[in-house]
């Protein structure tokens, strides 16, 4: 409507605190039931989790506190961008599901919609006893009022375009020299692959591999994590990068990688670089 802003399809709101508006509700009973706890260790965990973050996950595995005992936060991911996927393969930080079996997973398992959920995985009461306890591998309702618009749902995901960076938002002459180094040095197209910027085909990688730790990607079948795409960086700064924002700039992110993979890059080279990724 007139008045309220721009549309901004598949934009991550970093903003929306999902923790703090679900705590608004007067009666948690079937989160209290589902969990097992008490309604103030609830409140408590939706409390932690902080703006732009939500932990999906927590409805399978019980897991309310990250690494190293973080907090909340620290077990709670980042909000995603949703735009840019077509052709990406696998579509969260983990690689648990594509974005349609998310959309599966949400609308019958969070929203509580009439409809088919199936996934076998979730039988496995050691990684996931929540979800093997409430049934959640096979969930059938007659009538089904959720599969049949799954696949336009999906259409209009995939064809959902990254945005294109803000004129004069990055300096054109040194990304120029980051592609090169990015491509070189650097060594991050030998995942990152244009124009997808993540791998075509098996995109997923153990947290040895990039070199953190495997406490989120454990809780996925795969036990690793999805290379993710870089397009429209510049519009999900906000809150950190990686699944728990974790680093909270670029340049964070490709320092983390010149020590982690003994790159030896120049400060001008590491430079370059976050002005090649801010302008994807």
């Amino acid at each position: 409507m007139p008045g309220i802003g721009h549309r901004r399809d598949g934009w991550a709101n970093r903003d929306l605190n999902v923790g703090a508006i679900v705590n608004l509700a007067p009666d948690l009973s079937a989160v209290t039931a589902l969990l097992g706890v008490d309604d103030a260790t609830v409140r408590s965990v939706l409390a932690g989790w902080g703006p732009g973050k939500f932990n999906a996950q927590l409805f399978l595995d019980r897991k309310a506190v990250g690494p190293d005992v973080s907090g909340p936060a620290g077990a709670a991911a980042v909000i995603p961008p949703a735009f840019g996927l077509a052709g990406v393969n696998l579509s969260t930080y983990t690689g648990f599901g594509s974005a349609t079996y998310w959309n599966a997973f949400v609308a019958n398992l969070e929203m509580h919609g009439k409809g088919t959920f199936i996934d076998s995985r979730l039988s496995d009461a050691t990684q996931f006893p929540v979800a093997a306890q409430a049934g959640f591998s096979s969930v059938r309702n007659t009538p089904d009022l959720i599969t049949a618009k799954l696949p336009a749902l999906q259409v209009y995901q995939l064809a959902i375009p990254a945005p294109a960076p803000p004129a004069g938002s990055f300096d054109a002459v040194a990304a120029a020299r980051g592609q090169t180094a990015f491509e070189g040095p650097g060594k991050c197209s030998s995942c990152h692959v244009a124009p997808l910027f993540t791998e075509p085909g098996w995109n997923m990688h153990t947290g040895a591999e990039i070199g953190i730790d495997t406490f989120q990607s454990d809780r996925s079948p795969e036990k690793r994590y999805r290379t993710t795409p870089l397009k429209g960086l510049f519009s999900h700064t906000k809150g950190g990068f990686y699944h728990d924002g974790r680093f909270a700039t670029l340049g964070a992110v490709v320092d983390h990688y010149d020590t982690s993979q003994g790159l030896g890059l120049t400060a001008g080279q590491k430079s370059d670089i976050v002005e090649y990724l801010k302008s994807l």
